[in-house]
């Protein structure tokens, strides 16, 4: 188990984006976040107290949580000063990056001469099967989106915390780094092997009560050459009944991707529908969830009012709206 509470290391982010996983940690599990600890240079600021190692320690912080997901995973050698400093204080380390804590030689000896853990979660714990296609009872939603960032796992989030508070039975099913260090358990789907990723998905949401929603945490996009490898193992391994397309309407190009635009709402809707169907025929899209911390309350208002009277789905921001109008649209599925 990873101890809490944590303080969150945003290095040297270069933006919002890229410290994901801290602001993650900090909107869902806020009590487990005592405060951040940043580079010079750094482009992310959760808006919670910056501390010095020391600091953290004297909040109570027991472990030190790379809250960055930068492209391609590495710790560079800057970041590297840090974790050395904070194991030789008494910190254990987690980590969701795909390079391990554990291949870092100079990370596993000073973890071995004070005493520390380092907790990699991007590590799959279980040999998983590679699917076999059988329909399970119970019910499940997968959020996919037309990029990757878009809002997929604070969706999923919002509409198991909404089914939660209604006394209904719900599970929200952790796909990635930030999910799993949120709730404690889940599958670090791009770190399986390609030929298991939609058996370990299967193996995530198993047979349920007939009433019972997996809100499975949404990977990826199918529209991004980068990874849409991990989207389509969730499409199919999930076998949702229901689909929420989400977007972020501020973008000018695919993440990481400066030469690819992003997909229009409608061909989301019409690709990741057909390729849900091969899975589960009766797949439906539900409704939009639409990521507007760019935009004011007004422009927020007004750009979801304007997608559902297009999309004919209802639309809204689940973290910024609450999310009652997606849940009710599952009562009907």
């Amino acid at each position: 188990m990873i101890e809490t509470p944590y303080l969150l290391f945003l290095g040297d982010a270069p933006d919002m984006l890229a410290a994901k996983v801290a602001i993650g940690i900090r909107d869902w599990r806020p009590e487990n976040a005592v405060g951040q600890i940043s580079l010079p240079g750094c482009g992310a600021d959760l808006g919670i107290t910056e501390m010095t190692l020391q600091e953290g320690l004297d909040a109570g912080a027991k472990t030190l949580v790379v809250g960055v997901a930068n492209r391609g995973g590495v710790i560079s050698d800057t970041w590297k000063e840090v974790l050395l400093k904070a194991i030789e204080m008494g910190y254990d380390i987690a980590s969701g990056l795909h390079n391990l804590l554990s291949d870092e030689g100079d990370l596993v000896a000073a973890a071995l001469m004070h005493g520390r853990t380092l907790h990699d979660v991007r590590i799959p714990s279980v040999q998983y099967p590679i699917a076999n296609g059988v329909k399970r009872t119970g019910k499940r939603c997968l959020a996919v989106g037309t990029d990757c960032s878009a809002g997929k796992m604070y969706t999923a989030m919002a509409m198991d915390a909404e089914m939660q508070k209604r006394g209904l039975k719900s599970t929200f099913r952790a796909t990635g780094q930030t999910g799993i260090l949120i709730t404690g358990s889940g599958v670090p789907l791009d770190a399986v092997i390609a030929d298991f990723m939609a058996g370990a998905v299967e193996y995530l949401t198993p047979d349920n009560d007939a009433d019972h929603w997996d809100f499975i945490e949404g990977q990826g996009s199918l529209f991004h050459v980068s990874y849409s490898g991990v989207t389509m193992a969730l499409v199919h391994g999930g076998q949702p009944d229901a689909l929420i397309l989400c977007h972020e309407p501020t973008r000018t190009h695919m993440r990481g991707l400066p030469g690819y635009s992003l997909p229009s709402l409608q061909d989301l809707r019409d690709v990741a529908l057909q390729l849900a169907r091969v899975a589960n025929p009766d797949c439906v899209v539900a409704g939009i969830s639409i990521n507007t911390q760019h935009l004011s309350d007004d422009e927020a208002t007004a750009y979801c009012a304007k997608v559902e009277e297009e999309m004919g789905l209802p639309t809204i921001d689940p973290y910024r709206h609450g999310a009652g109008r997606l849940v009710d649209a599952l009562a009907a599925i």
